[in-house]
């Protein structure tokens, strides 16, 4: 039998789907937390001690969640999947595209350097040119967001600029903010109530789209949006898939906002986030692909069956 480790922080909704997807295919999925992984070069050939894998591998490892910790406890735990990675055990998303995704500077820098439409970006640790940026643009009649750089759900942002007519300055960097300042120009609302959108993509197709409908200047569910079912546009499908592809995410939830037609936003969409953990429980509510499904089929007819392939064929993977 096929056993797919799900790396997780937290069990919940998302894993039992995922199992229930696992348990479809005849394979076996066991939630494993990277905080209990560890590095032991005298449990197995491979240097790795796995609960519930004894010395052998498993055959996929599909991340669903990794918890915060100190700097050293997250490059130990990333540094897991590195290693199942260089051990040839497919890992759905990697690691290097998890890091990508999770740094938000990183993301912004890789969809420029795709030409992927999106709104302008700062990263600094200069608190004085943090200062300078919010005053420009503040004097160009623009509004930033300010937002941790490994923030999630709509966590810790703030407007700062040109807020309702007046200028709103840059609050103090330390705490949720890390010392940097990441700063987006604000992109207004183009109706009442404002919106954007989500879109699945899976193994380089977008699969899934909602709209998140908010009073709210913050579309993420978890900040009380609304969620709608939407039309999977080529426009909203291209840019959705080559963010992804940009950042090297097997599935990634890609959140776009509609943006007035210019040069720097061709379709009128631009791309806000990429998400390479991405939750999907508000989208699974408003459209009937099973979306679990579709991750694990790809896993497994795509990515699993390649690395079989490259090693010659189904193998045993033990001491």
């Amino acid at each position: 039998m096929t056993r797919v480790a799900i790396m997780t922080d937290e069990t919940g909704w998302h894993t039992r789907e995922l199992q229930r997807a696992l348990r479809a295919r005849g394979a076996e999925g066991r939630c494993l937390d990277l905080a209990d992984c560890r590095v032991d070069t005298t449990a197995a050939w491979h240097g790795l001690a796995l609960p519930g894998f004894g010395r052998a591998l498993p055959d996929a490892v599909l991340v669903r969640g990794i918890a915060g910790g100190s700097f050293e406890q997250v490059t130990k735990r990333l540094g897991v999947l590195h290693a199942l990675r260089e051990l040839g055990v497919p890992v759905y998303n990697d690691a290097r595209a998890i890091e990508r995704s999770v740094d938000k500077s990183m993301t912004s820098l890789l969809l420029h350097a795709a030409g992927i439409p999106a709104p302008p970006t700062w990263a600094t640790e200069s608190a004085a040119q943090a200062q300078r940026i919010v005053m420009r643009e503040s004097a160009a009649g623009h509004a930033l967001v300010l937002k941790p750089l490994f923030g999630s759900q709509g966590k810790g942002l703030q407007l700062v600029g040109r807020v309702d007519g007046a200028h709103r300055p840059l609050p103090p960097l330390d705490g949720a903010y890390g010392s940097l300042a990441y700063l987006q120009r604000f992109v207004p609302p183009m109706g009442a109530p404002g919106h954007d959108w989500r879109v699945m993509v899976i193994g380089g197709r977008a699969v899934a789209a909602m709209r998140r409908v908010s009073e709210h200047w913050v579309h993420n569910v978890a900040q009380g949006a609304r969620c709608e079912a939407a039309a999977l546009t080529p426009a909203l499908a291209r840019l959705a898939v080559a963010a992804a592809q940009a950042l090297g995410l097997d599935y990634a939830g890609v959140d776009l906002i509609p943006a007035p037609l210019s040069a720097a936003a061709p379709q009128g969409l631009l791309v806000l986030e990429v998400n390479g953990v991405a939750a999907w429980q508000g989208l699974q509510r408003v459209t009937p692909l099973r979306i679990a499904r579709a991750i694990v089929d790809d896993l497994l007819d795509r990515r699993l069956a390649e690395a079989r392939q490259r090693a010659g064929g189904p193998q045993e993977r033990s001491a």
